[in-house]
């Protein structure tokens, strides 16, 4: 199964990769950024590994997430593979997943 990032998917990880490069070093966030990545990869063959993401089932589009560390990496179904909609850091308020602006 093919795994594809949104545009806002990757703009999350970079804000991550971002944050740890500049607080603690470029090697861990380099390290944090490539076991998202390799975490993400276990959908490939299990596409239906990760939890129902309950605060998001009102938009009724199967998402899911899997937990890596302190963040959950968000993705649905679509005709062509998987789609990761949001790497999300679960030390914010949950509430925010359904914020208009992810």
């Amino acid at each position: 199964m093919k795994i594809y990032w949104s545009d806002f998917a990757v703009e999350m990880l970079l804000e991550i990769h971002n944050y740890y490069k500049e607080k603690a070093s470029p090697s861990l966030a380099r390290k944090n950024k490539n076991e998202i990545f390799t975490a993400a990869q276990q959908l490939k063959t299990q596409p239906a590994s990760g939890q129902i993401e309950f605060t998001l089932e009102k938009l009724k589009e199967g998402h899911r997430y899997l937990i890596y560390g302190n963040y959950k990496i968000i993705y649905k179904e679509i005709p062509e593979g998987l789609l990761i909609t949001d790497v999300f850091d679960t030390r914010q308020d949950p509430i925010k997943l359904n914020d208009e602006k992810r």
